[in-house]
């Protein structure tokens, strides 16, 4: 194996798995279910310079590497390591601006989640399929900047008619158990009252 053929084989890996991942990203295509790789639980998010190192920068390295080795071993008569040298510098170029794309400009918008947003206990909504006695209805509310629905239960069992404001007081299993909003205001009411007589 020569020279030539080595850079054009790191061109062909880079240009063949960035093409790919473009793809299956942009078209949302799903390779089957034999050629899936699982990393694992948790994710895996560095901001500065860790960053530059992901997948998307190792196949721009590659690529540009293997382009610009293959241009120069091919249409000049450097020597060997002036090449190599070359083609380091051209792929870490391209890497480098593959690397910042990936981190000023698509990990600006990466926000991490706050599962205290998710936290359905003490949200308030409103009854849209009226709860029945000891049965289950539907409430819609406002979530982290979008309207979202559940099922909904009530705490005692009591009937609930639709368009009713309440507030849920525990969520199990997919269903929210809630209370009205009036009841539950007319005791924090009570409460403070009592507080100050006391």
């Amino acid at each position: 194996m020569n020279w030539e053929l080595f850079y054009l084989i790191c061109f062909t890996i880079g240009f063949v798995f960035s093409t790919l991942s473009f793809l299956t990203g942009t078209l949302h295509l799903h390779l089957p279910a034999k050629f899936h790789l699982h990393m694992g639980k948790g994710g895996f998010h560095t901001h500065g310079f860790g960053a530059f190192f992901n997948s998307f920068t190792l196949m721009a390295f590659l690529t540009w590497f293997g382009g610009a080795g293959y241009l120069v071993t091919r249409y000049s008569s450097v020597w060997v390591g002036f090449a190599l040298m070359l083609a380091t510098l051209a792929g870490l170029c391209g890497g480098a601006i593959v690397g910042w794309f990936y981190v000023r400009v698509l990990l600006k918008y990466d926000v991490g989640i706050d599962p205290a947003e998710y936290d359905m206990i003490g949200v308030i909504g409103r009854v849209s399929s009226s709860i029945r006695s000891g049965g289950t209805g539907e409430i819609v509310f406002q979530q982290v900047g979008t309207r979202r629905s559940c099922g909904a239960r009530t705490e005692d069992g009591s009937q609930v008619a639709k368009g009713t404001e309440v507030v849920v007081t525990r969520y199990e299993h997919g269903i929210a158990y809630v209370r009205a909003w009036d009841e539950f205001s007319g005791e924090a009411e009570a409460e403070a009252g009592q507080a100050s007589k006391g």
